[in-house]
């Protein structure tokens, strides 16, 4: 009989994406899941479907992770029995135009390094002292290869993702001395809803991203997430780069 993941796992920017990949997939091995995003009708669907699939327990906590305060309520409102969190999926990520560094605009920038960075930031300082107390725990950065190299039109969401290289490799050697687990996992071309939001809603141009060449989806990054997270208690898996075949870097791929 196939051992079950009896943990509690939290989920960022669950409502889509990778992030719900990652939902599916958790709650299809047996993990609790808290749901977060800012959509509290998506969450709720999403609970529904997976406890009708799976019998999964879900609880929604739905806020902007770029509002400290609102996550740091939601968290503190957290029943007794969900507090205990034991995977730390900080997946909500986002990038907005693909102008050059000195025509973008401030605004959008600031809502890119907000989500990208600062609430990662945030999420993890607000979790994971709990798992250093409890002595088990495991931080899942959702990165990209963008933060490998820039690439035009991305400066700013590249150094994000950069960032998030950084702040995984920080936080690993923080945490060296504990039995917490830090992930890196860095995708190169998934096909979600994210190119929608950096063309501002034009899908065509969103979906020529991906036409000629077969891109990964949510939950082909969602099995590397769990393959991380179900590793041996002793083996730490750091960082993963993972892309479509017929992509080679950030900017080189092959399309027919």
């Amino acid at each position: 009989m196939i051992e079950k993941m009896d943990k509690i796992v939290l989920i960022t920017g669950a409502s889509s994406g990778i992030g719900e990949g990652c939902a599916r997939k958790f709650a299809s091995e047996g993990a609790r899941l808290i749901l977060n995003a800012r959509s509290v009708d998506k969450l709720e669907a999403l609970a529904e479907d997976l406890k009708e699939k799976y019998g999964t327990a879900c609880y929604v906590l739905p806020f902007d992770v770029r509002d400290r305060k609102a996550a740091s309520a939601a968290l503190a409102s957290l029943p007794e029995e969900w507090q205990a969190i034991d995977i730390l999926i900080n997946n909500a990520g986002l990038v907005i135009g693909v102008d050059k560094e000195h025509e973008g605009d401030l605004d959008e920038w600031d809502i890119v390094i907000d989500t990208n960075i600062k609430s990662l930031l945030a999420m993890t300082r607000m979790v994971v002292p709990g798992m250093v107390e409890r002595g088990r725990g495991h931080i899942i950065n959702i990165g990209s290869i963008a933060g490998d190299a820039a690439y035009p039109g991305g400066s700013v969401y590249c150094a994000t993702k950069a960032a998030v290289k950084a702040l995984s490799d920080g936080l690993r050697i923080d945490l060296v001395d504990t039995p917490l687990r830090v992930t890196n996992i860095k995708p190169g071309m998934v096909e979600t809803n994210f190119s929608v939001i950096r063309f501002r809603g034009d899908k065509d141009k969103a979906d020529n991203v991906y036409k000629g060449i077969r891109p990964l989806t949510g939950e082909d990054i969602a099995e590397v997430a769990y393959f991380a997270a179900s590793a041996p208690e002793y083996m730490q898996v750091a960082e993963v780069l993972v892309m479509p075949t017929n992509q080679a870097t950030g900017t080189i791929a092959y399309k027919k």
